[in-house]
């Protein structure tokens, strides 16, 4: 969430491979926004890593029907309050605070700017991964089961 809760950026975060997608989302609180959003990352990656999404009670999601009829995806909700439900996302979101702090309006980040940044994630190297990149993990994965 950006400053005064008027921005954010969402995360998508595959968790066996900690592969990263960001979301632009300039205003927090538009439903379709949020919606066209996540199709759009969901559909950008193979048909065989389109399983589920879970996400936190906020209520940007409040279209998630329409996400999952328009990707076949289904979509779960953690129980309130309980981010270690979703840990991986939330190490990730840690991970964006180094390049976009708290308090930071959100908006003013262009589409580009969150490439960016999140190639830079997709490319850094993680202990979790065998000091393998999420890039290289994601393709990896993504091989074997081809």
């Amino acid at each position: 969430m950006g400053a005064r809760n008027g921005s954010a950026i969402g995360t998508l975060v595959e968790r066996t491979t900690r592969h990263v997608l960001l979301l632009h989302l300039p205003r927090v609180r538009d439903l379709a926004g949020v919606r066209d959003a996540m199709i759009a990352a969901i559909e950008s990656m193979p048909q065989m890593m389109r399983r589920s999404v879970t996400w936190d009670q906020g209520i940007e999601m409040g279209l998630h029907a329409q996400i999952t009829l328009a990707t076949d995806v289904a979509v779960y909700f953690c129980d309130p309050h309980s981010p270690w439900q979703r840990g991986t996302n939330e190490n990730t979101n840690g991970l964006l605070r180094q390049y976009f702090p708290k308090g930071t309006d959100l908006s003013v980040h262009t589409v580009e700017d969150l490439q960016r940044v999140q190639d830079e994630l997709n490319g850094r190297p993680r202990r979790t991964l065998g000091w393998r990149t999420p890039t290289e993990a994601f393709a990896e994965l993504v091989a074997s089961a081809a």
